[in-house]
């Protein structure tokens, strides 16, 4: 797979054609708009921007206010901020009264790297799932990341996308099949379902491969959307194969992988494992190694798929 851009400068580059196809687009950002990259859009529409300083609470109500006075609103910010600070103005100010406003939170999981725990956004995707009404995103490179702005754009109820900071593979390197709450089957196989999102997608990918050198077929999910989460193709993928490995950079709680069990303890049970954080916050590190030493890699799926085929 090809290295692509990171998933928030494709967000930037989505939001700034966004602002072309929707005059009724505004943007909020809390001064980080150049990390963000809502500075895109920034550059292109000024008088539709606007900056509330570091001030994640008042972001999201200036959010809220924008779209109760009937614009398009979009609040970006560092995800450990947007939604660990502003967490009542979400609740409040957009989940209860329903309102049109797109929360997106960057800088997300450990693959942010030296910028350390403090800025680690990684109970985002469980917190935005915890909210009624809310729409939970997690692209997996910057096609799907183009297709998710377009996509969350047409429904006007409320939604939180989550964007990384590296450079990520691609892997749509067509067209971009992308339905809210319909996941995308990426790799047939009939031992062993691997699901994952954003950029574990890719690390399912490589995944698989390994495994098929082995003489285990997996099938590979990207469920992008995880509320609402895609239940059919769970039930599809449990069925087929009978057994399941989740895989996120996310806590293990909260997350992809708890959507999945409720999902597969529902419908119809069958042997589950997970890749994700497991109950502590990572240290300051590259990228690469932080990914490597929290259990947040190909090898670490590959492990999880071989002890489940082995199982009886």
């Amino acid at each position: 797979m090809k290295m692509g851009k990171s998933t928030r400068e494709a967000f930037g580059l989505a939001l700034a054609k966004l602002g072309e196809d929707y005059p009724d687009v505004v943007v909020v950002d809390g001064d980080v708009h150049n990390s963000t990259r809502t500075d895109f859009f920034e550059k292109k529409f000024p008088q539709r921007f606007f900056n509330v300083g570091i001030a994640e609470s008042n972001l999201v109500g200036v959010a809220g206010g924008l779209a109760a006075a009937g614009k398009r609103a979009w609040a970006a910010s560092f995800a450990a901020f947007i939604t660990c600070n502003a967490y009542d103005q979400l609740r409040m100010s957009v989940a209860f009264p329903n309102l049109d406003v797109k929360i997106v939170g960057t800088h997300v999981g450990i693959s942010i790297g030296e910028d350390g725990p403090s800025q680690m956004g990684i109970e985002d995707v469980s917190l935005a799932c915890s909210l009624p009404n809310f729409t939970v995103v997690v692209p997996a490179d910057e096609p799907s990341m183009m297709a998710a702005v377009a996509a969350l754009a047409r429904i006007k109820t409320p939604a939180y996308l989550r964007a990384g900071r590296p450079n990520v593979p691609i892997v749509y390197e067509n067209a971009v099949p992308f339905t809210i709450g319909k996941a995308n089957q990426l790799r047939d196989g009939k031992d062993v379902t691997l699901i994952a999102n954003g950029l574990m997608t890719a690390e399912a990918l490589k995944a698989a491969d390994t495994l098929a050198g082995q003489g285990i077929q997996a099938r590979v999910l990207d469920m992008h959307t995880v509320k609402p989460l895609d239940d059919e193709a769970v039930l599809k993928a449990a069925r087929d194969t009978g057994r399941i490995v989740v895989a996120e950079e996310h806590l293990l709680h909260g997350g992809l992988c708890s959507a999945v069990a409720m999902s597969v303890g529902r419908q119809l049970p069958v042997p589950l494992r997970f890749v994700a954080l497991k109950d502590t916050f990572a240290e300051s590190g590259t990228p690469e190694g932080l990914l490597a030493k929290y259990g947040l890699t190909a090898a670490d799926i590959v492990r999880e798929a071989q002890g489940l085929v082995q199982k009886k």
